[in-house]
């Protein structure tokens, strides 16, 4: 098979950045080239065009390679329901519930067998693969049964690239200790280093890729500038803080509730494109201000997350703002917040049947948590009886256990018509108050302008035209790809894949 797998030092090393680039790079150059990862672990999800659920950095790494999304990206994906469970995604659905420890013992085989299958897919339909790992190849406690790194690599029989986040400090200590504690059959397949996010003059750094080469035999092949809004999606929680900088300043203020199994916070990622927003992600009463606009992102543990809120007081912060003139908005786990009722019989959500929990009861309607999960894309207008933009098209997906449904009809007005006949959330209050099962919903141009224009009227502030954010998006990739490019050795990379399938 001919490729390259990123591999990091650490988890955030930036892997899937770098494997976006370089799928990009590829894809640019005429390649059929597509992205790869066995086992991701996270609760930001892309909905494939069948309906099935994959990690979101393989999904946007599919669309800067020119590539469909498929679940042989990746077959395995694991989303934390609690510190000590996830649920399994095997091939795309909803396989079970398991512990870590439970995972380990009796998940590896069949882990093997999805990785082999997938593989063997991907190797049919594309001429390179860009494998990413997870974490660390090294974490001693797990690198028996692991299914993510070095074993991936030599089911592959692929060289390996290892990623070095030099803004963490201690980058010399994290290459030679990641290098001495792999095999030695696993350490002659590492035949690059590249280190990433340096800030400041890279000829300062010059003894530095000396010494690292002479150190290890084994050559650097970039030292990346750190990259300020490449607006590439990342992956997990722990890039949110680089992604969504406190540093800016604008005229609109978003809040956005920070949960504690946040889920698909990518749903925010357009507002980083429009110039006059602010996005603060709140985790405490003391941090929530007065924002213009506060919006309740999904979770992989609604009940458990609404718990939390009412817990340190958020919960009722949230429903007071609101009735003291402010906007909400409630995204599949958010919106199910705001219902009056969550009922959990089977304890699809909480793992505990027959748990009920009262909602923040702002919306008039009860959620009930099923055992079958919906993962569609979807399309739709809003509902006919929205004053004004009723022609105004929409177009998301959905992943959701609950169903939410109405407890008084005479209130009832749902947000979204879709294309399925079907009607979707809840609006009130001319768009003060909205839930919707609809993720990428801000991702829509021109709702996204409607939504924000109003609050920019509300403030006196003029309108603004809608930001093209796909374009946005695909344009800042190719900018932070030629940033790129002058500080990595590609054509070396490109021998790298060469000379690795000749010799194999």
């Amino acid at each position: 098979m001919k490729g390259v797998m990123i591999q990091g030092t650490c988890s955030d090393a930036g892997k899937s950045f770098i494997t976006t680039v370089f799928c990009r790079l590829l894809a640019n150059e005429g390649v059929k080239v597509a992205p790869f990862k066995s086992q991701n672990m996270s609760n930001n999800s892309y909905v494939t065009v069948d309906g099935c659920e994959i990690g979101r950095a393989q999904g946007i790494q599919s669309e800067a390679a020119n590539a469909e999304a498929s679940v042989y990206m990746n077959p395995i994906l694991l989303k934390p329901r609690s510190d000590h469970s996830s649920e399994i995604v095997l091939f795309g659905k909803s396989y079970q519930t398991l512990s870590g420890v439970s995972y380990r013992d009796s998940f590896y085989e069949k882990g093997l067998e999805a990785i082999r299958l997938s593989l063997a897919k991907l190797e049919a339909s594309y001429e390179v693969l860009v494998l990413e790992g997870a974490g660390s190849p090294v974490e001693i406690n797990l690198k028996d049964r692991e299914l993510v790194n070095m074993k991936v690599a030599d089911l592959a029989d692929v060289p390996v690239i290892l990623v070095a986040d030099i803004e963490r400090g201690g980058i010399f200590a994290s290459i030679i200790g990641t290098l001495e504690l792999l095999e030695p059959s696993e350490r002659n397949r590492v035949k690059g280093i590249i280190v990433n996010k340096f800030r400041g003059d890279i000829r300062l750094f010059k003894d530095g890729i000396s010494w690292i080469e002479q150190r290890t035999g084994i050559p650097v092949l970039g030292v990346i500038p750190y990259i300020n809004g490449h607006m590439i999606e990342g992956e997990d929680s722990l890039s949110l803080a680089d992604r969504f900088s406190a540093d800016k300043k604008a005229s609109i203020d978003l809040a956005i509730i920070k949960l504690p199994f946040l889920s698909n916070y990518t749903d925010m990622e357009p507002f980083l494109y429009e110039k006059d927003v602010t996005v603060r992600w709140v985790e405490d009463m003391s941090t929530f201000g007065n924002p213009d606009a506060v919006i309740i992102p999904g979770t992989k543990s609604t009940i458990s997350d609404l718990q939390f809120l009412k817990k340190i007081g958020l919960g009722e912060k949230v429903k007071d703002y609101f009735q003291s003139g402010g906007t909400v908005i409630g995204i599949c786990g958010g919106y199910q917040m705001l219902c009056e009722e969550l009922i959990d019989p089977e304890g699809a959500d909480t793992g505990k049947k027959g748990t009920n929990e009262d909602g923040l009861a702002l919306i008039p309607a009860k959620t009930v948590f099923l055992t079958k999960k919906k993962t569609v894309r979807t399309k739709g207008t809003l509902h006919s009886q929205i004053e004004m933009t009723e022609k105004t098209q929409l177009e998301g997906y959905e992943i959701h256990l609950g169903h939410s449904t109405w407890n008084n009809e005479n209130k009832k007005l749902p947000f979204l018509m879709l294309e399925t006949g079907e009607e979707d959330g809840y609006y009130a209050e001319k768009g003060r108050l909205i839930g919707t099962y609809m993720h990428h919903l801000f991702h829509n141009d021109e709702w996204r302008t409607i939504w924000l224009n109003r609050l920019r009227e509300k403030k006196q502030l003029p309108p603004q035209n809608p930001t093209l954010m796909k374009t946005e998006k695909f344009k800042n990739l190719d900018q932070a790809v030629e940033e790129i490019r002058p500080f990595l050795k590609w054509d070396q990379v490109k021998d790298i894949m060469d000379s690795w399938g000749r010799e194999s």
